[in-house]
């Protein structure tokens, strides 16, 4: 008896990889997916604890940090399933969809952040 594996995308097509290296691209997804919930975690603090920071700036960060938190674990799973399937596939691995995001997105908050303390 076959059990179909999910999703289908990733494990329908080539043979099965190194086990050391689909669990290291697993290990990779779940530390974007802490990511994704510290990214959350920091957008809720930073408006419910209602720091001194201008207001509208404030409010901007935490939207972006929570707005990345939401996005995050879509692209990561993305990433993790173009990742398993090119290893299956004997293929080039493609570059990560999430850390530019990421990156510019922690970048932009930090300028907000900054800005807004300079301005008090």
């Amino acid at each position: 008896m076959s059990r179909e594996r999910f999703p289908a995308w990733v494990y329908g097509t080539g043979d099965e990889p190194d086990p050391r290296f689909t669990l290291a691209n697993e290990r990779t997804y779940l530390a974007w997916i802490r990511t994704a919930l510290a990214l959350t975690a920091g957008g809720v603090a930073l408006e419910a604890l209602g720091l001194p920071p201008q207001p509208v700036l404030r409010l901007t960060a935490s939207g972006i940090l929570v707005i990345l938190g939401a996005i995050v674990p879509l692209l990561a799973w993305s990433t993790w399933g173009t990742i398993e399937r090119a290893m299956r596939n004997g293929t080039p691995l493609p570059g990560s969809r999430v850390s530019l995001p990421v990156g510019v997105g922690v970048s932009v908050v930090a300028f907000l952040i900054g800005l807004s303390l300079l301005l008090r």
